[in-house]
């Protein structure tokens, strides 16, 4: 059977610890209970802190530690999963109060094992992070954090659409309540997909979740300082309908064309084109939240003419259909 570790430290979101203690705990127990047979337990689990002592969550529970992670080595937590939930608390505040556990998960850096050994939910990206285990790999975190995260690791390839990223033995997810859909992925790793499916079940989750750019912010490129990227934000939130060249952006900006790419990805995280796309496609987004307009007609409202195609790209970036779309989040 084998053990969870989460990690819990003052500050950090308690539904993650708790919730992700839960599904770990009853996988293979709930659905055997529901449908009256034996349970099987899958997992134990146990949640350790600095010196075994109370850990006080964001929300102003206390919750008491099964034990000291300063004990363990990574070596000695072969068998196990060790999660370190979401930072409740100013990221920033937390990095800095916790520098030996950034320095007990360094330990993790060189896991060779195929298998997922360390995992994070949304904002618990930036410890691993700051301990150097995401450095060179994929990583995701909660979609409104990003930019910062870009600024403080640039050796991350982070991917903030992504609500799952797995990159050897390090898996992360992204925002909020996203422990759900780590829970059951982890779950379906090491206990096999059939107890994962009965464990969504039991608890109504909706499985199967692969982005987290429906409920991400636009607003979360602007936070940077140069201002010349951010005046031709302006004009392109003004002007996106229009077509668009990457020269004619240049001239706007009085850039090279290769300067104008070099410092808006800098700045944003995007290119220029893919900012133009994402500005069409969270505009589509507010028509098929607040109005009844057929996709035809939002389709040329955001400056597309092709509905297939734009039908594609809204799918690229939201994970969903139009049509879905609307349907989950449509008024």
């Amino acid at each position: 059977m084998r053990t969870v570790s989460v990690i819990g430290f003052d500050g950090a979101l308690a539904s993650a610890i708790t919730g992700i203690i839960d599904l770990f705990r009853l996988a293979g127990v709930t659905w055997a209970r529901i449908n009256d047979t034996p349970p099987e337990r899958e997992f134990t689990t146990r949640l350790l802190t600095n010196g075994g002592k109370p850990c006080r969550c964001i929300n102003g529970i206390t919750l008491l530690a099964d034990g000291d992670w300063r004990e363990y080595a990574a070596g000695d937590l072969k068998a196990d999963l060790v999660i370190v939930p979401t930072i409740g608390a100013p990221i920033s505040q937390v990095l800095a109060a916790n520098p030996d556990l950034v320095q007990w998960l360094g330990d993790f850096r060189d896991a060779t094992s195929g298998q997922v050994r360390v995992a994070s939910n949304c904002t618990g990206a930036f410890l691993l992070a700051e301990a150097g285990l995401l450095d060179g790999r994929q990583a995701t975190t909660h979609w409104g954090f990003s930019n910062q995260f870009r600024q403080r690791f640039p050796a991350v390839d982070l991917q903030p659409d992504k609500l799952i990223t797995v990159d050897g033995h390090i898996a992360c997810a992204g925002g909020g309540m996203a422990w759900w859909d780590l829970g059951v992925y982890l779950v379906e790793r090491f206990a096999g997909p059939k107890v994962a499916r009965e464990l969504a079940k039991a608890f109504v989750i909706d499985a199967g979740r692969t982005s987290q750019a429906p409920y991400g912010a636009l607003q979360a490129r602007r936070y940077h300082s140069d201002v010349a990227i951010l005046r031709l934000q302006d004009w392109l939130d003004a002007n996106y309908t229009r077509p668009v060249t990457l020269q004619s952006l240049g001239r706007l900006a009085g850039l090279t064309e290769r300067s104008l790419i070099r410092r808006f990805k800098a700045a944003t995280g995007d290119t220029p084109t893919g900012y133009l796309q994402i500005l069409r496609i969270e505009a589509a987004r507010q028509h098929l939240e607040n109005s009844r307009a057929a996709v035809e007609e939002i389709t040329r409202l955001v400056g597309y003419e092709d509905v297939s195609s734009f039908s594609r790209l809204f799918r690229k970036h939201t994970g969903l259909a139009p049509g879905v779309y609307r349907a989950r989040f449509g008024r």
